[in-house]
């Protein structure tokens, strides 16, 4: 197998300890943590890079290191989960070869009434939903009755639901 160059992207706070040849139970960066040592383990030259709200230093390694690919862990970016989808854009506006959904793709699936609206389209069963606006009192059609699961309609897990107004001035909708 051919050896390459990797980039690494990771969040500044999950990069991987170095040194350590077996992480603590489960830390925060384990997911990191076993890709940078497995890419090390088949042989492949690796530079990581913590990303929070720079770009520079992803343009520096790519002028200097010289990557064959960058293997994008980024979650997102200045905090943004949002903005994960500028930093792959970035990527393709170098023409880098990169790993992970193209910065389309993560804006489709990041908006949960979209994506099922896609599926349906193409006939793909997918649970029912609706999508309450901020600050407006759920108003339910007949096809759904409780329990329901209300999730945010473009973060993931449970972000927004509790504080929907909290962060960056990104109005939330949740998806029932």
């Amino acid at each position: 197998m051919k050896k390459l160059r990797v980039l690494v992207l990771v969040h500044r706070d999950l990069a991987p300890k170095e040194g350590i040849t077996a992480p603590e139970v489960n830390p925060e960066w384990r997911m990191e943590w076993d890709v940078v040592t497995t890419l090390r383990k088949r042989g492949h030259e690796l530079e990581l890079i913590e990303v929070h709200d720079d770009l520079r230093p992803i343009r520096q390694a790519l002028d200097e290191f010289k990557p064959a690919i960058a293997f994008n862990l980024l979650e997102a970016f200045d905090d943004i989960v949002v903005f994960d989808q500028n930093v792959v854009s970035y990527l393709e506006l170098l023409r880098v070869p990169y790993t992970g959904c193209n910065p389309r793709g993560l804006t489709l699936a990041r908006d949960k009434a979209l994506a099922r609206k896609l599926l349906a389209y193409h006939r793909i069963p997918s649970p029912d939903f609706t999508v309450v606006p901020v600050g407006r009192k759920a108003v339910l059609p007949r096809r759904l009755t409780y329990p329901l699961i209300v999730k945010s309609l473009t973060y993931e897990a449970s972000a927004g639901i509790s504080h929907p107004h909290a962060g960056h001035g990104i109005r939330r909708r949740a998806i029932v």
